[in-house]
């Protein structure tokens, strides 16, 4: 009895340090006060000069609701309106919440799992017996730090993912800005062909009734007066289109939706700046590429401690005690190892080798198809300005100047007034043209920073496709 007695008065003090370890490193473990939003701010702040804010609080939404009511006071410009959706998009207040998510994963796996009580009573007439037992997870304790390691670089990816989502609804906002502004400058056009085609139709009409013009003529002018008709009705959908995609990506109803666009596009610039070293400036800002590198790194981690627990994945440790009647409390401790006789790990090490090598291969293609990208919307960048350049300073000219003659050969009674309006139809698509080549250098120069900042790999699975490719912990994927 002495020797037993001894024996558990030396363990009761290592089980009383094992049980302070765990309270303390349970406290290490805590949520940051920003949730990893600062880095998200800093991003958007540093990619497209824009500021967000996190609804967490009615303050918050009182902040967002006053600003973007200022900004819709006058006529948009674009970067109101991406302003506006940066701020009021649902969507992305729904994208933040992976910041908690990828922050509690965090804080989990900083802390040790609950210790397992166990409890047993059993009596046999006037005889009794009881015992109980208090064991530690030591396998989950040791493990720790670099469970903490593995998930604060997935933290870190996912900070990458969510940025990456918000400069992609700031570019898809600018983008749609503009198809929308250049919706509505064809509609005013379209408007203007239309009432001159209306007069022409209605001048033929008269002639031909009169006997002063030909049948096949009058057919024609009305033919043109009919898709005019056509080509106005299709350019006002498509304009209402574009402006209620705005509207979406704005996060606008009621009152709101009433906002103001200017009359115009914005005049092509008188030349373009040259972008140096445009590959290596995308394999170091793309977020795509840079959320890739996080990921295999956190792949990597998690592929060092499934070696390092692909014998002993459940260790537990801890004081028990057992008692039988009339006998005195006899105590000591319990041991729980799970013995590996038929799965000795090599399943969860070769799955998780096999992500790893998966993961490596996804940054090659990620940066491959970044150098790509790159140098595809940059190419369109130069030959979208190029054909709006031609259009403002060779196309459109020569049209006003045939128009010009035209009109001073009908003045000298040397053409008819019909093909005075003949020429004003072949107006009609080079004016569109123009429109429509201007609009294209503006796409072009969003889907260029689009591609330098990295979001057309983020593209269509927002952070759900960064995130989404984290495989869980394979080291406690057996559990």
């Amino acid at each position: 009895m002495m020797n037993h007695a001894k024996s558990s008065r030396s363990i009761r003090p290592n089980m009383f340090v094992v049980a302070l370890g765990v309270l303390l490193l349970g406290g290490c473990a805590t949520f940051s006060a920003d949730g990893g939003f600062n880095t998200v701010g800093t991003i958007t702040k540093d990619r497209i000069n824009k500021d967000v804010i996190w609804v967490r609080a009615d303050s918050d939404a009182d902040t967002v609701q006053i600003t973007v009511r200022k900004l819709l006071a006058s006529p948009l410009s674009a970067d109101d309106a991406v302003q506006v959706a940066l701020l009021n998009n649902r969507g992305l207040q729904a994208t933040y919440a992976e910041l908690g998510i990828a922050e509690a994963d965090l804080v989990q796996a900083g802390r040790m799992t609950n210790p397992h009580f166990a409890y047993l009573r059993t009596r046999n007439g006037d005889e009794r017996k009881l015992e109980w037992a208090l064991t530690f997870p030591i396998i989950d304790l040791l493990t720790i730090p670099l469970r903490t390691k593995i998930e604060a670089r997935r933290f870190e990816a996912v900070k990458l993912a969510v940025a990456g989502r918000v400069v992609e609804v700031g570019i898809e906002t600018r983008e749609t800005y503009v198809q929308a502004l250049a919706a509505e400058e064809q509609v005013r056009y379209m408007e203007q062909v239309k009432t001159a085609a209306e007069a022409s139709a209605d001048l033929a009409r008269r002639m031909a009734h009169a006997g002063n013009f030909s049948k096949l003529e009058h057919l024609r002018e009305q033919a043109f007066y009919a898709e005019v008709i056509a080509q106005h009705a299709r350019a006002r959908h498509a304009a209402t289109a574009e402006r209620e995609r705005l509207t979406r990506l704005m996060g606008l109803y009621g009152e709101d939706t009433l906002f103001k666009l200017p009359e115009r596009l914005p005049d092509l610039p008188s030349s373009l700046p040259e972008i140096k070293d445009l590959e290596a400036t995308a394999l170091t800002q793309r977020l795509d590429v840079q959320a890739a590198k996080r990921n295999t790194e956190s792949v990597a981690a998690s592929l060092g401690l499934t070696k390092a627990t692909r014998f002993i994945n459940v260790l537990e440790l801890g004081p028990a005690s057992t008692k039988e009647d009339p006998e005195p409390w006899k105590r000591g401790f319990e041991i729980s190892l799970q013995v590996p006789i038929f799965d000795w790990g090599g399943a969860r090490v070769a799955k998780a080798e096999a992500i790893y090598m998966q993961a490596v291969n996804r940054v090659a293609e990620t940066a491959v198809n970044a150098r790509s990208e790159v140098r595809e919307a940059y190419f369109a960048y130069r030959t979208a300005y190029e054909t709006a350049k031609h259009y403002r300073e060779e196309i459109v000219p020569l049209r006003k100047k045939i128009s010009e003659e035209n009109l001073l050969r009908y003045n000298g009674m040397l053409i008819s007034v019909f093909e005075l309006l003949a020429d004003a139809r072949e107006q009609v698509a080079s004016v569109s043209a123009s429109i429509e080549a201007l609009r294209d250098y503006w796409l072009a120069e969003s889907e260029l920073q689009a591609s330098l900042n990295g979001t057309p790999g983020i593209r269509g699975g927002g952070v759900a496709k960064i995130v989404g490719g984290m495989v869980p912990n394979p080291a406690l994927a057996g559990h």
